[in-house]
């Protein structure tokens, strides 16, 4: 019975992704929250209808809101569906808030959605404070990857004429 437990606690599965962050963005610091979403919203999430790609978020009036998340509209539902790009309340501690204001308002920093997953049945985000890379951090950083890309290659051929 505790080992059921403790498996259902790591439960995670995954809904969405914002692969584009990571190519885009120096990611500073992340912080895992809650989101506040009506029915149908939450029965898109589980059909994996969603888009994080020009998602952002922003702190209005000491709350966290993401906005430009786009749920499309449940597809099965007869009447009250919502809003596909509505601004949702991400659910956060004060002390959290006011941790990541503070990043979140240096110069260059922004709050971008990394990927978004049911935790326990529980819909998550996964938020972070990211600043924007320059043109050419991301080349430097392919060429970085390709370099390690052509050593592996040289590795394997090694290998295999031994």
């Amino acid at each position: 019975m505790a080992r059921e437990s403790s498996q259902r606690q790591s439960q995670i599965q995954l809904i969405a992704q914002n692969r584009r962050a990571q190519h885009d963005f120096e990611i500073l610091d992340k912080l895992e929250c809650g989101i506040a979403l009506t029915g149908t919203e939450v029965k898109s999430l589980r059909e994996h209808r969603i888009s994080l790609d020009q998602a952002y978020a922003k702190i209005k009036d000491g709350e966290v809101w993401l906005l430009n998340c786009d749920i499309p509209e449940y597809s099965a539902a007869a009447y009250g569906n919502h809003d596909p790009k509505r601004p949702r309340k991400l659910l956060l501690h004060r002390r959290e808030i006011a941790r990541f204001a503070g990043k979140a308002t240096q110069k260059g920093c922004t709050l971008i959605p990394l990927r978004m997953y049911f935790k326990n049945g529980w819909a998550k985000v996964e938020l972070a404070v990211a600043r924007g890379k320059k043109k050419y951090d991301k080349r430097e950083k392919i060429k970085k990857e390709e370099a390690q890309r052509d050593i592996a290659r040289a590795l394997a051929r090694r290998r295999t004429r031994k």
